[in-house]
């Protein structure tokens, strides 16, 4: 074949390819940035995994972090219950907008005071709405909770007395 056969394939296909760039350019453009950049990237590395891109869980896998977060954030053992839920894990069975989760979520003790709280801050803030007079997630209190000597299914246990504070959910 001669190269002035081939051209008007490879014509159709570049077109096709810098529209879809382009596409994906405008969406990107049109999404706000995080309030916790720094967060989100930990969050990419680490959480998207089983959480999901957007933080809305998979079905028998993990749940969803749309809507719990903001509400542990805005009083003190809630907040705890964060940080102690990204410090030691948790597993068992949790129930989270009405579906049943039988799950172990990892420890993060490795990562520093300061990417836990961003990671935290991201999930509150820019995955859970947190109302704006909610105060942000410290690298002190992921500090002050480091000692404790808890396990996954102590975690999971302190989150179903947070919940009963709440008013369940």
């Amino acid at each position: 074949m001669s190269a002035g056969v081939r051209a008007p394939a490879i014509v159709p296909l570049a077109l096709l390819c810098a529209s879809l760039c382009q596409a994906a350019v405008c969406h990107a453009a049109d999404s706000p940035a995080p309030r916790f950049p720094d967060g989100a990237q930990a969050f990419a590395s680490n959480c998207a995994v089983c959480h999901g891109a957007a933080g809305a869980g998979q079905p028998a896998l993990a749940p969803p972090l749309l809507a719990n977060p903001a509400r542990y954030a805005g009083v003190p053992e809630g907040r705890r219950q964060l940080v102690l839920t990204v410090l030691f894990g948790m597993f068992g069975d949790i129930t989270v907008d009405q579906k049943h989760y039988n799950f172990k979520m990892p420890e993060f003790s490795q990562q520093s005071d300061a990417t836990l709280s961003a990671v935290l801050n991201f999930v509150v803030f820019d995955l859970a709405h947190a109302p704006a007079d909610t105060r942000p997630m410290e690298a002190a209190e992921i500090a002050a909770e480091r000692g404790a000597a808890l396990d996954g299914a102590a975690v999971r246990e302190h989150r179903a007395s947070v919940l009963a504070g709440l008013g369940g959910g």
